[in-house]
């Protein structure tokens, strides 16, 4: 029997989660120089109202990320990464309250599929859309998807190494102060191909479906 080649490393990018700056004041005032009366009543201040610092509440509606592993349903999981171990595997991360990723991946026969859904949860609706654009501009070739979060994007890719295809999925959700990214791709080591885009496409997209219904259902 001949030996497989191995599958390729799929490595995931998070953007760093983005630095909330926030806002000082500072009071001075003189020495008083003018000579006080001798018998001066001091000022009636009871009414007066005390002063206080004008803030700017800042919109957040997640403030952790939802477990990634929980995200899908186990259907899900063994039709779109037939093999796989339903649990999935989480990825380290140095702030699982803010970044947090599971991954799936099994060779079945000839067939190799891998799967990640990751949760980034930002400081602001505004960090999300830069952060959301961002990445969007860096994968060019895709399509808007409407109806999903505030807003979502897909592209599909095709690399070969070595005379073995490979096609990869990516899909892009923004909901609110929350990213989340779905990589989906996959291989056949018999015949060297890789699945139609229209499969690794509609996957990608129905894993992105129910991980953004996990985060809305859990609300942080």
């Amino acid at each position: 029997m001949r030996s497989l080649p191995l599958p390729l490393a799929l490595t995931a990018r998070l953007a760093p989660v983005a630095v909330l700056a926030t806002a000082g004041w500072a009071l001075s005032s003189g020495p008083d120089t003018t000579p006080a009366a001798k018998d001066e009543t001091p000022p009636d201040t009871t009414n007066r109202p005390a002063s206080a610092p004008a803030t700017e509440a800042v919109t957040k509606t997640y403030a952790t990320a939802p477990a990634p592993c929980e995200s899908l349903a186990e259907k899900t999981v063994t039709s779109l990464v037939p093999g796989a171990e339903e649990a999935g595997k989480e990825i380290p991360s140095t702030d699982t309250e803010v970044r947090r990723t599971c991954s799936w991946n099994a060779l079945k026969g000839y067939d190799y599929r891998w799967l990640d859904v990751s949760y980034e949860v930002m400081k602001s609706d505004e960090a999300a859309k830069k952060s959301y654009a961002e990445r969007v501009a860096d994968r060019s070739g895709g399509g808007e998807i409407p109806g999903l979060g505030d807003a979502a994007y897909s592209v599909v890719n095709l690399t070969t190494e070595d005379e073995q295809q490979t096609r990869e999925g990516t899909v892009l959700v923004r909901a609110a102060n929350a990213l989340v990214v779905i990589t989906y791709n996959g291989s056949d080591f018999e015949s060297k191909k890789a699945p139609s885009t229209e499969e690794i496409n509609k996957g990608a997209i129905k894993a992105a479906k129910e991980a953004v219904t996990a985060l809305e259902d859990g609300q942080g």
